[in-house]
């Protein structure tokens, strides 16, 4: 059974500006998730499913259908406020979607087979999604997850603090917990995060979560289950999120299952504020100087 890729774009980008699921890196108008789909097709994925938003559905399918069509199957979900929700009400609080947990769960009814998710504006690399195809063909079961891992120090932004997954594990490479931490940031001193005015220090060495998961299709009942969890706690929290490594430290806790983590050397670079985007680009140029990339991915006049 071929694995499916699963790219959350619906978030709004409030740090970066403007639409940066759209926003064109590369020399032919490329945008980030396209390399992650080259890469990803390569690698053996035979299905992608967008998770967007309805309000910028139609500009989204116009920009990516001419240039995928026929080289891997498409569907698309999208995130509203109302998704998911089992019956749950929306708070007048709430203006915004519920976070990756909650992107997640509103993939539900486009999957049924094992897949990888990631983010829509991060550049993950071709071993990424290698290690992702092989371990979803080949050991990917209910019991058994996994979560490609990057080192700390190759995933930071010179312009703002970024949020990372924080990872764990114990002697047989198992994931033993991750934790979200939302303002991590380099100091004179190294790296930290802060939480509540106070800052922790972190190793630069630390594997961290880039949200490149690989799940078997069991993880959604867990997820709506925990979501539901959530809500009940939190769901008058105007900007509180239910995030993908909560629901995944929640399920090994649990011990419903295990999680892998798969480290790679892969280097990561992403789109977190605009002033993200020379440094992207650099990096991409570099890649395709080296013949990793062809100049046009697709061959598509634009």
């Amino acid at each position: 059974m071929m694995p499916i890729l699963i790219i959350m774009a619906a978030g709004m980008a409030s740090r970066y500006g403007s639409l940066k699921q759209i926003a064109s890196f590369g020399p032919s108008k490329e945008t980030m998730l396209e390399y992650a789909i080259y890469d990803a097709i390569k690698a053996g994925f035979n299905k992608v499913v967008f998770i967007i938003r309805s309000s910028f559905a139609d500009e989204f399918k116009e920009i990516f259908e001419p240039k995928l069509r026929g080289r891997i199957a498409i569907a698309y979900v999208y995130q509203e406020l109302h998704n998911a929700m089992e019956g749950v009400a929306v708070p007048a609080t709430r203006t915004k979607p519920w976070g990756t947990g909650h992107a997640l769960l509103c993939a539900r009814p486009a999957v049924n087979e094992p897949f990888a998710i990631i983010n829509a504006d991060d550049f993950y690399g071709y071993d990424t999604f290698a290690k992702a195809a092989h371990f979803l063909q080949t050991e990917c079961n209910a019991q058994t997850h996994a979560n490609i891992g990057f080192i700390l120090s190759q995933t930071l932004s010179e312009y703002g603090s970024v949020s990372r997954g924080v990872c764990t594990t114990n002697a047989a490479g198992l994931l033993t917990s991750i934790t979200e931490r939302t303002n991590i940031y380099p100091t004179e001193n190294g790296i930290v995060y802060e939480e509540d005015g106070v800052q922790h220090p972190l190793a630069p060495d630390t594997t961290v979560s880039m949200n490149c998961w690989c799940f078997h299709p069991s993880v959604f009942q867990y997820a709506t289950v925990a979501f539901r969890a959530f809500l009940a706690a939190h769901k008058e929290e105007p900007k509180t999120e239910f995030y993908i490594p909560s629901l995944a430290d929640g399920l090994l806790q649990s011990g419903a299952a295990s999680i892998r983590l798969i480290r790679t050397n892969a280097r990561w670079f992403g789109v977190t504020y605009k002033e993200d985007a020379p440094f992207v680009q650099q990096n991409l140029d570099a890649l395709i100087a080296t013949g990793a990339y062809p100049p046009n991915l697709w061959g598509v006049l634009v």
